[in-house]
């Protein structure tokens, strides 16, 4: 399984810190950027790189990283088929995959940058505890969920045309 990243200059130095995390876990990842501090960089273009090399690699999945996570993940939800979610707690981690099927995580990497505003972002070290929790679980194929997720499928096919 390979996982791709991708972050804006607001999530920059944490999407770092993970590849060295994941090199670390010897976790197969590809950088599809920004491969350097941009401060004038966009979210969008790096969510949807992220989206759609998830949608063309089926067993990949996707780790984006933004000032508060929130916009990479409407980015990203844009794309049919991408299940991504806005992730900041170990439990959050294990539950978007377990029952939602998340094939993307969005992680707010704004603490690091964004001194002017408080309590926005996760610290590295809770970042890479999520980022393994979330690799680390699966979908549960409940049923509840698998009927869920393909209510989720058919709004899609309804929307996405």
């Amino acid at each position: 399984m390979k996982v791709y990243l991708g972050a804006d200059h607001a999530g920059w130095q944490l999407k770092e810190i993970i590849k060295k995390y994941l090199d670390q876990k010897k976790v197969s990842y590809q950088d599809l950027g920004n491969k350097v501090l941009d401060k004038n960089d966009d979210y969008p273009d790096y969510s949807l790189k992220v989206a759609n090399a998830v949608i063309k690699d089926k067993k990949s999945l996707g780790i984006l990283f933004c000032g508060s996570s929130a916009g990479a993940c409407i980015t990203a939800n844009k794309v049919k088929g991408i299940r991504a979610a806005s992730v900041r707690s170990l439990g959050e981690a294990k539950l978007a995959r377990s029952d939602d099927d998340a094939n993307i995580i969005c992680l707010a990497g704004g603490q690091q940058v964004q001194q002017k505003v408080k309590n926005v972002g996760v610290s590295p070290a809770l970042a890479k505890k999520i980022v393994t929790t979330w690799l680390d679980s699966s979908f549960s194929n409940a049923p509840r969920h698998k009927r869920r997720v393909g209510k989720i499928k058919k709004i899609e096919t309804k929307n996405f045309k």
